[in-house]
C-alpha cells in the first residue's frame, strides 16, 4: 500500500452496502471516483451503518454485500494502491460527532430536507402504510452523512443531484458548530457528475435496487438481454417501421451513453421509421455487454480472492482511523470536553 497523500486534498464518497452496484452508479459516481482518483486523496467509505436506517431488522443483508459493493469498486476500476476502503462501523469517531452534531439540527429541519421526504414517499408507495414508520436514524440520515464527509476533513464530495440536499446540510452543520466552537471543521465542497440521475428501465426517474429497474455491473450477458428487452420504448410505436421519438424512449435514453459513436444514425432512423425496437434493442444489449466486459473481468478476479478484498478493507479502515481519531479531538477540544487530557 502506498502512503497517505499528504499534499493532495482529500475525497470522501462511498455507497451503502444494501446490493450490487448497477450502471446508475456507474455513470453516476464510479466514473468519477476512478478519473480522480490519482489527483486526490481518496477514501470509500462501506456506509454499512447508514444501510442499517432501513435494514435494521435484516442485518445479514447488509453483512454479505459488504464484498459485494467493495468488488463493484474495484471492478470499475478503483486501484487500492491509490483509494482507502473503509467500513463506516469500524470507525467510532463516526458515531462520535454523529452524536455531536445532532444537536446542532432540529427534527423539522430533518424533515424538511428534500431527499429525506422523496425517500419516505418512495417507501410509502412501495410498503403502503408501513411507509410511516419511519425510524430516527433514518430521519437522521443526513447527519450521520455529515459525520462521514467531516470525521475526514473532506475537501470535496462527489454526488449526484438527487444527493445535493445533503451536503446542503452538511455544510449548514459545519457552520453551526464553527459557530459556537470556533473553526474547527473544514466546510466541504460538492462535485456533480455527468450524469446528474440515471433513470431505470421502466421509465422511474430514478434507478434503484429496490425498484426491480437496474442493470447491474455484475449481470451476465443473457441478463442484460432479457432486461434490455424489457425496456419502456415509445408507447406510439405499434409496427416496426412506424416512426418514434427516442427522446421519449428508454433504449434510446440507454444507447445515449452507450452508443455515443452512432447515436445520430441511431436516432434518426429511429425518427424516419427505419428502426425496429427488436434490433434497437439488440444493439444496445451488445453495446452495455462489450462496455462493461472490462468490468466484469476484474470483478472475476476479486470474486475469486475475497480474502484479498477483506484485507483491502481491513487496511484501508486501520489506515483511515489515524486521520478521524485526529480529527474528533480537534473537535472536542474545541467543545471544552477533552475533560481527563492534560
Amino acid at each position: 500500500m502506498s502512503e497517505l497523500k499528504e499534499n493532495k486534498k482529500r475525497i470522501l464518497t462511498g455507497d451503502r452496502p444494501t446490493g450490487k452496484l448497477h450502471i446508475g452508479h456507474y455513470f453516476g459516481s464510479l466514473q468519477n471516483r476512478v478519473k480522480l482518483q490519482d489527483e486526490y486523496e481518496t477514501y470509500i467509505l462501506v456506509a454499512d451503518v447508514q444501510a442499517l436506517t432501513d435494514n435494521f431488522n435484516n442485518p445479514e443483508k447488509v453483512r454479505e454485500n459488504i464484498l459485494q459493493t467493495t468488488m463493484d469498486n474495484l471492478a470499475a476500476g478503483l486501484d487500492p494502491e491509490k483509494c482507502i476502503f473503509v467500513v463506516q462501523s469500524m470507525i467510532p469517531e463516526i458515531a462520535e460527532l454523529t452524536v455531536f452534531y445532532s444537536n446542532l439540527v432540529t427534527v423539522s429541519r430533518l424533515q424538511r430536507n428534500p431527499t429525506i421526504k422523496t425517500e419516505i414517499a418512495q417507501k410509502k408507495e412501495l410498503f403502503g402504510n408501513s411507509g410511516e414508520s419511519v425510524t430516527y436514524g433514518f430521519l437522521g440520515y443526513p447527519v450521520s452523512q455529515a459525520a462521514d464527509i467531516t470525521a475526514f476533513n473532506a475537501d470535496l464530495v462527489p454526488v449526484g443531484e438527487d444527493q445535493l440536499p445533503l451536503i446542503e446540510q452538511t455544510k449548514e452543520i459545519v457552520r453551526k458548530f464553527n459557530s459556537l466552537y470556533g473553526d474547527t471543521i473544514k466546510e466541504p465542497n460538492y462535485l456533480l457528475s455527468e450524469y446528474k440521475r440515471i433513470k431505470g428501465l421502466d421509465g422511474n426517474s430514478k434507478m434503484g435496487k429496490s425498484l426491480g429497474n437496474a442493470i447491474y455491473l455484475a449481470d451476465d450477458e443473457d441478463t442484460i438481454r432479457e432486461k434490455v428487452r424489457g425496456a419502456i420504448t415509445d408507447t406510439t410505436k405499434i409496427r416496426k417501421d412506424d416512426p418514434a421519438n427516442p427522446d421519449i424512449c428508454m433504449v434510446g435514453y440507454y444507447h445515449k451513453m452507450f452508443s455515443k459513436e452512432n447515436l445520430n444514425t441511431i436516432c434518426s432512423e429511429c425518427r424516419e421509421g427505419k428502426r425496429g425496437c427488436v434490433s434497437c434493442k439488440k444493439e444496445l444489449a451488445d453495446n452495455i455487454i462489450e462496455k462493461l466486459k472490462p468490468i466484469k473481468e476484474r470483478r472475476k478476479y476479486y470474486e475469486e480472492r475475497p480474502e484479498l478484498v477483506q484485507e483491502i478493507l481491513k487496511s484501508g479502515t486501520e489506515r483511515a482511523r489515524k486521520i478521524t481519531k485526529e480529527n474528533i479531538e480537534k473537535v472536542k477540544a474545541s467543545m471544552k470536553i477533552n475533560y481527563l487530557e492534560n
